[in-house]
């Protein structure tokens, strides 16, 4: 790993560009292509490459992308080094992983550094589009509206949704910037705070409310999530509701999401401490909840998770 020290901090921050983009790093020229392709055919970005973290940096400082997408094993600067100098330089901008055999304890290390998301190489024409699209949302803010509760100091809220994925992001973001105006974490802690939300309303949306099992998706997502349409007019599915209490304080943030399918079974969830579970389709939202909250715990039924994000101390912050 490249030790940054010649490489001084951009100040001030280059504004972010008009059209937007995603900055694809990675050394394989083939790969980088891939992955611009599919980015520019289901999205509504623009690709631009760089082969290594210095050419990204390099670019970064001209032109700041929307997201950042890398691979983690390239020279001259590798993807775990990179990740870190963009947490430090610009904690705004979004990191999504990618992740091949052979490059799964780097990647834990890379999420842990502030990547926001990771998407596996053999799994990149699926789960790209929507992993990139979920990191941006999560990292859009509203400064005039952040400006105006910067004086929020304890917030509680309840909240009961219907089984409309769209309702998802808009509440995510409002937990996020609750998050931020209480000063529980920073632009980088809240956007992955919110990622970890989002995978567990889904959870509880999908795999509580309307009983569509993981496995189905993992073999077929179109049908995944045409069952799950069909379900959201069917009794009993379209008569449960997913709740989300929220307690906010100075020092830390509590979110209790409960649904009421039928539970699961908890003792089967995958262990998300082996680092082979990035390179699995199923585990990946659990993996995610668990690296970005400071607590994740299931009551027995497995209808019901409990998220905490305390407040970052001095000394610990990056």
């Amino acid at each position: 790993m490249l030790k940054l020290d010649n490489f001084p901090t951009v100040t001030p921050p280059p504004q972010a560009s008009n059209q937007p983009t995603i900055l694809i790093v990675d050394d394989s020229l083939i790969d980088r292509r891939l992955a611009g392709r599919l980015l520019e055919k289901e999205g509504e970005w623009q690709a631009v490459y760089a082969a290594d973290g210095v050419q990204a940096l390099d670019l970064m400082a001209r032109s700041l992308p929307q997201a950042v997408l890398t691979d983690l094993q390239m020279p001259v600067m590798d993807g775990l080094a990179l990740v870190e100098e963009i947490r430090k330089r610009y904690p705004q901008i979004p990191v999504v992983l990618m992740t091949g055999q052979g490059s799964e304890e780097v990647a834990v290390l890379a999420l842990k550094a502030g990547a926001a998301s990771y998407v596996s190489k053999r799994r990149q024409a699926i789960d790209l589009v929507p992993a990139v699209a979920q990191v941006i949302a999560a990292s859009r803010n509203d400064a005039g509206r952040r400006r105006a509760m910067g004086c929020l100091s304890l917030r509680t809220a309840q909240f009961d949704l219907e089984n409309d994925p769209s309702l998802i992001s808009p509440l995510v973001a409002l937990l996020r910037d609750d998050m931020l105006s209480v000063g529980v974490c920073d632009e980088n802690g809240a956007m992955r705070a919110g990622i970890a939300l989002e995978e567990a309303l889904l959870n509880a949306l999908y795999h509580g409310n309307l009983e569509v099992s993981s496995d189905l998706k993992q073999e077929n997502d179109q049908a995944f999530h045409q069952l799950a349409t069909e379900r959201r007019c069917l009794a009993p599915y379209s008569e449960r509701r997913t709740r989300v209490v929220a307690h906010l304080t100075h020092d830390f943030a509590e979110f209790v999401i409960t649904d009421q399918g039928n539970g699961f079974d908890t003792s089967k969830l995958p262990d998300t401490d082996d680092p082979e579970i990035l390179l699995r389709p199923c585990g990946r939202g659990l993996m995610l909840m668990r690296m970005f909250m400071d607590e994740v715990t299931y009551n027995a039924t497995g209808d019901k998770v409990t998220l905490v994000k305390r407040r970052l101390q001095p000394e610990a912050a990056s």
